[in-house]
């Protein structure tokens, strides 16, 4: 199984690790990844991978049976290969400062309309996120997010910590998710902003606050009964 480094460290841009299987020449697994895997709303991570000399572009990363696969763009590495990556910084700190600005949107959602989350999907020029509330209404869409950017002004710091499934249960403010929580996982990755939110997430983020920017509201759609979609995009 490979070891995810972006879970210990988001801000890790280089790292080495050994190949462990090549599958149709361009799917990769290595023994250690900083590389993160599309998952929960967060796009992949891209960069390159390095050995002897050549250079392999990781194009797409996936998490399949336990173990996160690299597409890479040509033929050539091998099982038992070194390799020297390189994540896509701009992208990968760009989805950082989205991903830490959503939770502290959804933090005040959340603590004052007890709202839960049916559907995000984060990006590198907006993202959305979709809420169970029942009001369609611009004037809080702005109002939460005016809260929010009041909130990174006080650059709170960000932290992380596992947690087991059944102490995470013991405490429903953790659960933030319309579905509950991922059948199967027993220890969970919690992200704290200190003294606000804090949840299961398994995705990169910011240190603390003052990096996501300032929030800006797009537009939201009515998506159904109780089921409202906003946009929004950091400057």
């Amino acid at each position: 199984m490979t070891k995810a480094l972006y879970l210990y460290d988001c801000y890790l841009k280089e790292f080495d690790a050994k190949v462990l299987s090549v599958t149709d020449d361009k799917y990769v697994v290595l023994d250690q990844t900083a590389f993160y895997p599309s998952s929960g709303g967060q796009p992949h991570d891209t960069g390159v991978m390095l050995c002897d000399d050549v250079e392999y572009l990781v194009i797409y990363v996936g998490k399949f049976s336990g173990s996160i696969s690299h597409e890479v763009t040509k033929p050539g590495l091998k099982v038992g290969d070194t390799v020297h990556c390189k994540i896509d910084w701009n992208r990968r700190y760009t989805l950082m400062r989205y991903h830490t600005g959503s939770h502290v949107l959804i933090g005040f959602f959340s603590n004052e309309l007890g709202a839960k989350i049916t559907g995000n999907q984060l990006g590198v020029d907006r993202s959305r996120i979709d809420l169970n509330i029942q009001n369609f209404d611009r004037e809080l869409f702005e109002k939460m997010i005016e809260k929010s950017n009041d909130l990174i002004k006080k650059d709170l710091p960000v932290k992380f910590y596992d947690m087991t499934r059944e102490d995470v249960l013991k405490d429903p403010q953790l659960i933030k998710l319309a579905a509950g929580l991922p059948e199967g996982i027993k220890n969970l990755r919690i992200v704290e902003i200190e003294g606000f939110d804090k949840q299961p997430d398994g995705g990169t983020h910011l240190k603390s606050l003052k990096d996501i920017g300032t929030i800006k509201f797009l537009k939201a759609d009515n998506k159904g009964a109780n089921n409202r979609r906003f946009y929004f995009t950091l400057e």
